[in-house]
């Protein structure tokens, strides 16, 4: 059981008890917990849902566009910001490890590398001796060799601290910083198109559901607290 059901049914149990037992206290203090607990449920749940001829239920799917336009100029302004955009290109203190490219470089292939190489000794003078020795093909088992090392070099080179300041310096260009955002933009624009009113609702409920709970709890509470000052003050 929820907390909205256990407060509204011991609300409710405190009017059946109040009536039964002709209490007025009693009757008084569980009619006006039900009020405002029932009150802050049916608050709750318009924001959710849209219940006929209450106008302004239902207004997070209503109003997701909003939501989504809210959602992303937080994206924009708070995190994908220019300073933190050159925040994240400065890296640590170590400016060699600031931009980690091996990752990248491993998935590269560098085979057209090795194909170009082969075919400029080929063109070159030293083709008529390559032709001698079996030609292209007696340089097929150096491959693999080559790609490794070339792999190892250009990952040596990206890690260098010179590198690493190019890259950063050629990336904090304004026209660079700009096309970026743009892009991140773009991207948050595109996962944010793919939201719905039903989605946006679900997210939401997630999120506040179970501390939107206690506002039915506290409504009863203080319902209750208001129906016994009522119930004593007309008693005196």
């Amino acid at each position: 059981m929820n907390k909205s059901f256990i407060t509204n049914f011991l609300a409710f149990i405190a009017i059946i008890i109040g009536y039964t037992v002709a209490n007025n206290i009693i009757f008084t203090v569980g009619l006006f917990a039900l009020s405002g607990a029932v009150t802050n449920w049916l608050a709750i749940h318009m924001l959710f849902e849209r219940v006929p001829f209450l106008y302004g239920s239902g207004v997070i799917p209503a109003r997701f566009e909003d939501f989504k336009v809210a959602i992303r100029g937080l994206m924009m302004e708070q995190f994908f910001t220019e300073e933190n955009i050159d925040r994240f290109l400065a890296g640590s203190d170590n400016p060699a490890t600031a931009i980690d490219l091996a990752p990248v470089i491993n998935k590269v292939d560098l085979s057209p590398a090795f194909d170009n190489l082969v075919s400029v000794v080929e063109q070159s003078s030293f083709g008529g001796m390559l032709a001698m020795v079996g030609g292209t093909e007696a340089l097929q088992p150096m491959r693999e060799p080559f790609i490794e090392k070339m792999r190892a070099s250009v990952i040596e080179i990206s890690q260098s601290d010179e590198f690493s300041a190019i890259l950063r310096k050629e990336l904090e260009q304004p026209n660079i910083m700009a096309g970026m955002r743009d892009k991140v933009s773009d991207i948050i624009e595109k996962r944010l198109n793919e939201l719905t009113p039903q989605l946006v609702k679900e997210i939401v409920q997630r999120m506040i559901r179970e501390h939107l709970g206690w506002l039915v709890v506290w409504g009863g509470v203080f319902g209750g607290i208001i129906g016994f000052i009522a119930a004593i003050t007309t008693q005196l």
